[in-house]
């Protein structure tokens, strides 16, 4: 059983803001999305709570981003 440890709070500290920063910036622009819109809102807030689970590859974060927010179409034609 995994058990978690509460007295250690998930931090997000200016390194993994440094790692996010350009996986942010490149699924905003390609997927044509306005800084500080509310869907830009939602794709940070997925970003972050991916990087905590331990998602710390910038392919596979944006690909696991754009995903989530249907910013592609997953099959190819």
């Amino acid at each position: 059983m995994k058990t978690i440890d509460v007295r250690k709070p998930n931090s997000f500290d200016a390194r993994d803001l440094a790692s996010c920063q350009p996986v942010f910036n490149q699924v905003l622009l390609e997927g044509g999305v306005e800084r500080g819109s509310e869907e830009a809102d939602r794709i940070a807030a997925i970003l972050v709570k991916l990087y905590r689970e331990g998602v710390h590859d910038p392919a596979q974060l944006a690909l696991l981003v754009r995903s989530a927010r249907g910013l592609f179409e997953t099959t190819r034609h």
